[in-house]
């Protein structure tokens, strides 16, 4: 068997999407407690443009190579503690880096059986975008039935996921915000949200407080940042929570914001990461997702988007599809 497998490198290290080249490199080898899996696809995430530019604070235990989700086989292991899992099994799962390759060795922690009808594009688009999702809405958020929820950046791959776990939590009202009709549309007809806001039309905050009566939304998942800081808070029910999961808008608060709904309405804010946290927490995580979602994906109630499939060997295009912020759902990878 070889020791070298196929991985996507970066030229120089960082740089943009056209310095991504498939390379050579050493086969990974699990240490105890891990498995090594053969890699069918794997998802791309925009913490992945972060870090191939070298912008992205990458935890000290990943690998170089850039990715962390994918489907695949599990090959062997590396010893330990007996686990779920045995070699052959279909998996997919999430990992600190080093899915753009053909091999990975990943924590048994954050593994999870392959549902036998999700293809391996569909599930290499879960584990990330899902247990984000799952995070904020749940362990952060605290999100109860009866309650209301705003999505920014409506139609990315974490929001999608979150509109439909609300959703089959019994959210009251579900609310989001898009940069265009079409994916207002896709919100409002094929995702059933309650109201979708085109953030480049329309004051999303005077309309979402008009659509509310003035009562505010309960819980806000934000990816923006800075420039939507205020409406966040405007736009906050009374105890409302709003999670920062991103800053593409910036991070550094325009003059004038009133931080007076904080205290006036009791507003918590808080911000969160995932590739940083550790291992049990993670896995925490991944036992949420399939508490939550697993059971859906098995009868169909819970849907992966899939925007588009590319090969391995383009990497480049699949990169520069991403940064033209024109998806919805999920770009994969597969590696024949």
């Amino acid at each position: 068997m070889s020791s070298t497998m196929r991985a996507i490198g970066v030229q120089g290290g960082k740089g943009p999407a056209t310095a991504l080249f498939v390379d050579e490199i050493a086969k990974p080898v699990p240490a105890p407690g891990q498995a090594l899996v053969k890699i069918k696809a794997f998802g791309l995430n925009r913490m992945d443009l972060l870090q191939r530019e070298g912008l992205y604070p990458v935890p000290p235990q990943a690998p170089a190579t850039i990715g962390v989700e994918f489907s695949g086989v599990v090959e062997g292991f590396g010893g330990g503690e007996p686990c779920d899992f045995k070699v052959g099994d279909e998996v997919f799962g999430l990992a600190y880096g080093g899915a753009y390759a053909e091999y990975i060795a990943v924590s048994t922690k954050m593994l999870i059986h392959k549902p036998e009808h999700l293809s391996w594009e569909e599930a290499a688009g879960v584990p990330e975008t899902w247990i984000t999702a799952s995070q904020a809405l749940f362990l952060i958020g605290d999100f109860q039935a009866g309650q209301s929820v705003l999505w920014h950046a409506g139609a990315s791959s974490v929001s999608i996921c979150g509109i439909q776990l609300a959703k089959a939590q019994g959210a009251k009202a579900i609310y989001a915000t898009a940069g265009s009709q079409e994916k207002i549309d896709f919100l409002e007809k094929e995702l059933g949200v309650t109201k979708a806001f085109n953030y480049k039309t329309e004051d999303w905050a005077a309309e979402i407080q008009k659509a509310t009566g003035g009562t505010g939304v309960n819980l806000t998942v934000d990816f923006v940042g800075a420039p939507y800081f205020q409406g966040n808070l405007n736009v906050a029910a009374k105890d409302g929570k709003v999670v920062l999961l991103g800053f593409m808008g910036g991070a550094q608060l325009p003059d004038g914001v009133n931080i007076a709904p904080l205290l006036m309405k009791r507003i918590r804010v808080e911000g969160s990461t995932l590739r940083s946290r550790d291992e049990e927490y993670q896995r925490q995580l991944r036992d949420t997702l399939v508490s939550h979602a697993l059971p859906r994906f098995q009868d169909g109630r819970f849907k992966v988007f899939v925007e588009r499939v590319f090969p391995f060997e383009k990497i480049m295009e699949a990169h520069q599809l991403l940064e033209s912020n024109t998806t919805k759902g999920k770009i994969i990878c597969v590696i024949e």
